[in-house]
C-alpha cells in the first residue's frame, strides 16, 4: 500500500504527465483511505457506521502557450459499513482478599460497544454468562442502572448500547464457610477463549459467552470476557487455650487452671453481640466444686444452666450463687477485642475435688467465643485445634466435662488424681468382718461332714473331708484395682483352691498359687474357697486357712480372712459318780442298790469373737441314752431313778420314766463356745 500513495504523489508532482493523469487513481485513493480506516478500528474511535466518504479529484494544468486550466473529477462516494466491537473489563484484576463466609462481596465488570453503530449486547439467560471459580456462589449479578437482573433471568437479557457506550454489571458473591485461607476464588462475565484481552473476537455461542446482537456487522457478533481474582484469607479465629496440672492430684486437695485466648486469624475478632468482652467459658468438670471465687477475674460471670443449653443461650449472672455446688460453667472476660496474631494474658480459676473415684481423671475443657469481622459468631474448644468452627454449642457438641470417655476421645484435658489403694476381705457379704483382734483375724467357721461319725473326742477323721466357702472382697480405694488372691497358711496335707466365676472351674492357691480378681472402684466380688482336709485328722478341731486379697494398685495394701474347717464341733464327754447309802460297803461303792449319777457334758468347740464373722452354731442338738444299745448294757443291770433326768438349760428329757432305757435331751441350739450338762441317774438291781 505504500508503493500505491507513492505512485499516486509522484504523478500529481509531475508536470510532464499532469495531462495523463487519470481520474481512475483517484479512485485509487479512496480505496486506500478506507482500508486504512478499517485496518485501524480498534486503535481509535471509529467512524460511525452509515457515515458517507465523499471523494472528488482537482487538477491544474496549462497548455504551453501560457494559458492554464483547472479540471475536477468525478465524485465518489463510500458509506461506512457496520462494524461489532466489544470489550469487557477489567482483565485478570486482583480485588481485596476475603474471608470465609463474607457475604455479598462485589465484583464490577464494565461492557463497553467498541463498535461503530449502536447494537445490543446479549446476557444468557439463567445467568449462564456469570461464572465463579472456587469455594463461593453468586448472590446477585445486575446490570447497574437501571438494575436489570441477568442471574435469575428466565430468557436472554438484551441491553442496547450506543457506540463507545459502557454499561456496569454488578456481580456478588456469597463466599463459602469452608473456604480455605490460601484458596482463589475467579469470577468471570463471558467466556472467551482468545484474543487479546480476550475482548472483541469472533462469537461462537458457547455456553457462558457475553455477545453482541446486531447480524448485520461485517465482522458478524462479536464476544469478550472479563475476570476478577481474590485470595482467600483468615478472618478472625479464636483459639481457646487450657493448661492443666498433669497430676497426680490428691483427692479433696484443690486444682488450678490456666487459659487464655488467641486470635490465629488476619483480621481482629469482637465481642460477640452485645456483650463487652470476649468470653472463654469454663464448665466446672464432674467430681468437683467451684472455689475461690474472690480470685476470679473481675466481670466474670456464672451460669446454673445445665451443661445440656447451649453457652451462648444460657443464663448468666455476674453474683456467684450462694451454693457453689450449683455453679455449672463460668466465663471469664478476657479481652475487649484481640488483634490479628495477638494473644491475651493468662486467667485462673480453681475448683476442689469432690469425687471419691480416684479412678477417673477430672476431665477439663474450656471454650472461647468471639465475633469476626464479618460478624459472624467464632468458637474454640481447647485441645481442638480446629478454629473457627463456628459451633455456638461446642462443649456440649463435642464431648461435655466430665463426661465418662477415655482421655483419648473428644477434646477435654484430663488431671490424673491420686491413687490410693485399699481393700477388706471377709466372710460372704460382709468384707468388713472383725475377728477377736481385728479385721485380719476374721473368720468363716465350718465343718466337714464326712469321717466323723462315731468317732470320739481325741480320735481322727476317717475320711476326708471337703467345705467350700465364699468369701467377699470390696475395694476401698478410690479408683479400680485388680486384687491377687492367695492362700499364705493352708492346713498340713489340705489342698486349697479359689474359683472366681462361681465354682465353674478352680485354682489351686495351696503351695504358692494365686488368682487375680478385678473389682472396680467401691464394689465387692464374691469367690469361692474350697478346702479339702486329708484323713486321719484330729476330731473336734479347727482347721485354719488364711485368704489374703492384695492390691495390684499398691501391694503394700492387703487384707486376710479365715476359712475355718473343723472336724466336727460338739464334743460329747461323759461322766458319772456312785451314791451308796445301802449300808454294804463304802458310800461310793457300787453294790446293788446303789445310784449311778451319770453326767453328759456337751460343748461346741468352734471359736467366736469380732463382728460380722461366721459362726458354727449348734441347732437342735438330740443326745441320746440307750442302755440297750451297744456297747451299753446298764438298761439290763440298773432301773431308771424316775425324775433325775434334768438338763443344765432348758434341753428337754424325753424317756425319764419308771422302766425306761432310752433317755433323750433335745436342745434348741448351743452359741460358739457354748456348753451345757445333761444328767439321769440309775438304780443298780
Amino acid at each position: 500500500m505504500n508503493g500505491l500513495f507513492q505512485d499516486i504523489f509522484k504523478g500529481l508532482n509531475d508536470e510532464n504527465n499532469l495531462y495523463f493523469f487519470r481520474i481512475e487513481t483517484l479512485l485509487h485513493l479512496s480505496i486506500a483511505v478506507a482500508m486504512v480506516f478499517a485496518l485501524s478500528l480498534q486503535s481509535f474511535a471509529q467512524t460511525a457506521a452509515g457515515t458517507p466518504i465523499n471523494n472528488q479529484a482537482s487538477a491544474t494544468y496549462s497548455d504551453g502557450g501560457g494559458n492554464n486550466y483547472n479540471t475536477v473529477s468525478n465524485t465518489v462516494t463510500v458509506t461506512v459499513a457496520r462494524v461489532a466491537g466489544l470489550t469487557i473489563t477489567p482483565d485478570g484484576q486482583t480485588n481485596s482478599a476475603v474471608v470465609p463466609g463474607q457475604t455479598n462481596v462485589p465484583f464490577t465488570f464494565r461492557v463497553t460497544n467498541t463498535g461503530n453503530f449502536t447494537d445490543s449486547v446479549r446476557f444468557l439467560a439463567n445467568g449462564a454468562s456469570v461464572r465463579v471459580v472456587g469455594s463461593a456462589t453468586v448472590a446477585s449479578a445486575v446490570i447497574v442502572g437501571p438494575s436489570t437482573d441477568i442471574l435469575t433471568n428466565g430468557s436472554d437479557v438484551l441491553h442496547s448500547l450506543a457506540q463507545n457506550g459502557f454499561v456496569d454489571i454488578l456481580v456478588n458473591l456469597n463466599i463459602s464457610a469452608a473456604a480455605s485461607a490460601g484458596s482463589n476464588i475467579q469470577v468471570f462475565l463471558g467466556d472467551a477463549a482468545s484474543g487479546t484481552n480476550f475482548d472483541n473476537i469472533a462469537s461462537d455461542s458457547s455456553a457462558n459467552e457475553v455477545r453482541t446482537v446486531s447480524t448485520g456487522a461485517v465482522n458478524g457478533s462479536r464476544e469478550a470476557r472479563g475476570d476478577i481474582s481474590v485470595s482467600v484469607e483468615n478472618d478472625g479465629q479464636i483459639r481457646a487455650m487450657l493448661t492443666v496440672p498433669s497430676g497426680p492430684v490428691a483427692l479433696g486437695s484443690d486444682i488450678t487452671y490456666t487459659l487464655h485466648a488467641c486470635n490465629d486469624g488476619l483480621r481482629p475478632l469482637s465481642p460477640v453481640g452485645s456483650d463487652p468482652s470476649i468470653y472463654v467459658v469454663a464448665p466446672i468438670p464432674v467430681g468437683t466444686v467451684l472455689t475461690n471465687v474472690g480470685s476470679l477475674p473481675a466481670g466474670t460471670q456464672f451460669s446454673t444452666s445445665p451443661l445440656s443449653t447451649p453457652p451462648l443461650s444460657a443464663t448468666w449472672t455476674g453474683t456467684a450463687p450462694g451454693t457453689l455446688s450449683s455453679v455449672r460453667r463460668i466465663r471469664i472476660p478476657v479481652a475487649a477485642t484481640i488483634a490479628a496474631g495477638a494473644c491475651t494474658s493468662n486467667f485462673n480459676f480453681d475448683v476442689t475435688i469432690t469425687t471419691t473415684n480416684a479412678n477417673t481423671p477430672i476431665y477439663a475443657i474450656v471454650d472461647g467465643f468471639a465475633e469476626n469481622s464479618i460478624g459472624a459468631t467464632v468458637t474454640d474448644q481447647s485441645g481442638d485445634n480446629v478454629a473457627n468452627k463456628g459451633d455456638s454449642n461446642s462443649d456440649f457438641n463435642e464431648p461435655r466435662i466430665g463426661d465418662p470417655v477415655s482421655p483419648t476421645q473428644g477434646f477435654q484435658q484430663p488431671t490424673t488424681l491420686t491413687v490410693v489403694a485399699a481393700v477388706l476381705l471377709g466372710p460372704d457379704g460382709a468384707p468388713g468382718a472383725t475377728g477377736p483382734t481385728n479385721n485380719n483375724d476374721d473368720f468363716t467357721n465350718k465343718s466337714v461332714t464326712t469321717g466323723i461319725a462315731g468317732v470320739a473326742p481325741g480320735g481322727v477323721t476317717t475320711a476326708s473331708g471337703q467345705v467350700v466357702f465364699t468369701n467377699t472382697v470390696q475395694n476401698t480405694g478410690n479408683s479400680d484395682d485388680t486384687y491377687v488372691l492367695t492362700a499364705p497358711t493352708v492346713p498340713a496335707g489340705a489342698t486349697v483352691e479359689i474359683s472366681t466365676n462361681g465354682g465353674t472351674s478352680y485354682t489351686t492357691v495351696s503351695g504358692g498359687g494365686s488368682v487375680n480378681l478385678p473389682v472396680t472402684f467401691g464394689n465387692s466380688a464374691d469367690f469361692l474357697v474350697r478346702v479339702t482336709l486329708p484323713t486321719g485328722q484330729t476330731v473336734l478341731t479347727g482347721y485354719d486357712t488364711v485368704i489374703r486379697a492384695t492390691s495390684q494398685n499398691d501391694n503394700t495394701k492387703a487384707n486376710d480372712t479365715i476359712d475355718r474347717v473343723y472336724t466336727g464341733f460338739v464334743r460329747l464327754v461323759k461322766s458319772f459318780t456312785v451314791t451308796n447309802g445301802t449300808g454294804v460297803g463304802g458310800a461310793t461303792d457300787a453294790v446293788p442298790g446303789a445310784v449311778i449319777n451319770y453326767t453328759i457334758t456337751y460343748t461346741n468347740v468352734s471359736s467366736s469373737g469380732g463382728s460380722g464373722s461366721v459362726t458354727l452354731t449348734v441347732n437342735n442338738l438330740v443326745i441320746t441314752e440307750n442302755g440297750n444299745a451297744a456297747p451299753n448294757n446298764w438298761g439290763t443291770f440298773t432301773d431308771q431313778v424316775v425324775g433325775s433326768g434334768a438338763d443344765s438349760g432348758s434341753g428337754v428329757i424325753a424317756g425319764d420314766s419308771a422302766g425306761s432305757n432310752l433317755l433323750t435331751d433335745t436342745i434348741a441350739s448351743v452359741a460358739p463356745g457354748g456348753s451345757g450338762t445333761f444328767t439321769f441317774s440309775r438304780t443298780i438291781k
